[in-house]
């Protein structure tokens, strides 16, 4: 999938997640290549092109670059945890910040009502407030 970002992350193998369109490109002539990701989506960079071009929101412009879209990991109770089932993903509630697992219980880009597939339980995880939890990977 071929899109454009702002030339200060436009680097193979870089990852972002794209949040969706912004009101201020909207009479952007790129736009409709802006615009073609999934909002909420996980995309890392497999190759950035020579081209670049001028952006009113990235001071330096943007690189055309090609994205392949990643699978998210997050962590979920382990009741009703099933592959090939879709949820509405819930944050574990958890004050150990300083937890292993903290990213997994907050993914970045999953919020609070996301609906997500399940692809894979990839194991139990050790909760440090004794929560029964798997690891999975989101479609």
């Amino acid at each position: 999938m071929i899109t454009v970002i702002g030339e200060r992350q436009a680097k193979i193998d870089g990852q972002f997640i794209y949040l969706g369109p912004l009101t201020d490109c909207k009479e952007c002539k790129l736009k409709g290549v802006c615009f073609n990701l999934d909002a909420g989506a996980l995309y890392r960079i497999v190759e950035v092109r020579d081209v670049k071009h001028d952006c009113m929101v990235h001071e330096d412009g943007v690189r055309v670059v090609k994205v392949e879209k990643e699978s998210m990991v997050g962590a979920i109770a382990k009741k009703g945890a099933l592959e090939g089932t879709t949820i509405t993903y819930e944050v574990i509630k958890c004050d150990h910040l300083g937890c292993e697992h903290y990213h997994l219980c907050h993914p970045l880009g999953i919020d609070k009502g996301h609906k997500a597939r399940i692809a894979k339980i990839k194991g139990d995880l050790e909760c440090a407030e004794g929560k029964k939890l798997v690891k999975v990977t989101f479609e």
